[in-house]
């Protein structure tokens, strides 16, 4: 029975936890956002995240880890590819009638009908695509994760992918802080 009360309030005292941490964006006032994993592009989603943080005033960007209460991480990945889809339809008749006669004195004869309708459909189609994807989260300076989003893009109508990712994560964290203000918790 002792086991099973400690269980529970451990199991409480976690669930608070996690609703204390979402109040921490209030708190914060200076950001460093760190390099992105994933390839090359990661390098360039992580400048277009700068710019997308800046742009959003939530909070002082600073290049001094040391300086920042907390730090944006993650994994980014802009991919651009080729889908290729091929299909080949054909439709095919074919008939034939034939009569013939002969005879042996002066008279032959012979009747032929044939006939055919062929159709053939072909299509091959090979379509650009460009699609980005990254997950980041706010670390605090516990290492404790205080909010996370992954964003993901095939592309807006005015900008790329990679930009509209970018853009996402800073309306997703302007979104979370606004409903911290209002008492609400992040998504």
């Amino acid at each position: 029975m002792k086991c099973l009360l400690l269980v529970l309030l451990l199991g409480a005292g976690t669930v608070r936890a996690q609703v204390d941490l979402s109040k921490q964006l209030l708190t914060i006032k200076r950001v460093y956002v760190d390099r992105l994993t994933g390839g090359e592009t990661a390098a360039q989603m992580r400048e277009l995240v700068i710019s997308s943080l800046h742009a959003a005033k939530l909070y002082v960007l600073t290049e001094n880890q040391e300086r920042a209460d907390a730090v944006l991480r993650g994994a980014a990945e802009d991919l651009i590819y080729t889908d290729q889809f091929q299909s080949s339809d054909s439709v095919d008749l074919r008939s034939g009638v034939s009569a013939g006669s002969r005879s042996s004195r002066a008279s032959s004869g012979a009747r032929s009908l044939s006939v055919g309708v062929a159709d053939r459909d072909s299509t091959d189609i090979h379509e650009r695509k460009h699609e980005a994807l990254a997950t980041v989260r706010l670390v605090n300076k516990d290492g404790d994760v205080i909010w996370s989003t992954t964003q993901e893009s095939d592309g807006a109508k005015f900008r790329g992918a990679s930009a509209d990712v970018a853009d996402k994560i800073a309306r997703q964290l302007a979104a979370d802080v606004e409903r911290a203000r209002q008492g609400g918790e992040p998504r």
